[in-house]
């Protein structure tokens, strides 16, 4: 019987660290997020690669993941520019795309910048007076000083996937979390904000 019963403890034993994904790097890789197919739900699938956490796209590009609120059930990835550009380092795939059959869409709490864009986009009902953040993003970022920006807050959560960039319309984005109106630009929490459903 005590041997049965050690047998059934170190299988639950086994389970637990078939289930459980190690750090990466200094990062924990909380439950469901998955690094490999032998732990966490494959579903929630990030990636690993020389000691940073990664989001993969749809469109095969990897974003840092800057942090992870389990609790929340959300991520927040980067969102970067070419260097000495006004340009996203996704703008040749049309920017952040997530595929829709994931449990990953992007949060209602990014305020989206939009940069050097066509002035075809001032007919669009986005925020493209001299109030919008994105002036301010401007200033700070000179890249992109002098160009027409717009900003807007994402919303429809539940089915929002995508963040698009392309030249002839706006070449580059950035997005705030969580950004409250009279927020000082340098505390603004860069990028862009990640949430997923919870396993059924």
């Amino acid at each position: 019987m005590e041997v049965l019963i050690s047998l059934f403890l170190f299988s639950l034993t086994c389970v637990s660290a078939i289930l459980e994904c190690p750090k990466c790097g200094i990062m924990d890789v909380p439950d469901p997020l998955s690094t490999s197919d032998k732990c966490g739900n494959p579903s929630y699938r990030i990636h690993c690669k020389n000691g940073s956490l990664e989001f993969l796209s749809a469109e095969g590009i990897y974003y840092k993941i800057l942090s992870i609120n389990p609790n929340a059930f959300r991520l927040i990835i980067s969102s970067l520019m070419q260097k000495d550009t006004c340009h996203s380092l996704d703008l040749s795939v049309g920017g952040l795309r997530i595929d829709e059959n994931s449990p990953f869409n992007i949060s209602s709490r990014n305020t989206v910048m939009l940069l050097n864009c066509s002035e075809r986009i001032l007919l669009s009902p986005l925020n493209c007076s001299l109030n919008s953040p994105c002036r301010k993003f401007e200033n700070e970022f000179k890249d992109c000083r002098d160009t027409v920006c717009c900003s807007y807050l994402k919303v429809a959560s539940k089915t929002s996937h995508r963040i698009r960039v392309r030249v002839g319309g706006c070449t580059a984005y950035t997005s705030v979390v969580d950004l409250k109106a009279g927020d000082p630009i340098n505390a603004w929490k860069y990028g862009v904000e990640l949430q997923w459903l919870s396993p059924k």
